[in-house]
């Protein structure tokens, strides 16, 4: 029991701190990416057939 005292707080300083960064990577537009779903649909890079010879 009295392994809780450290962890408890140890798991909830953990979690804040990737919340923090979570929230800094959408403050820093991490997630945006407006073109690349445009121009990933037109690229034949990314098919899921053989390419053809």
């Amino acid at each position: 029991m009295n392994v809780l005292v450290y962890l408890i707080p140890i798991s909830l300083l953990l979690g804040g701190i990737g919340l923090g960064f979570f929230f800094w990577s959408l403050k820093s537009h991490q997630y945006d990416d407006p073109e690349g779903d445009a121009q990933r649909i037109l690229s034949d890079r990314w098919d899921d057939a053989p390419p053809e010879d």
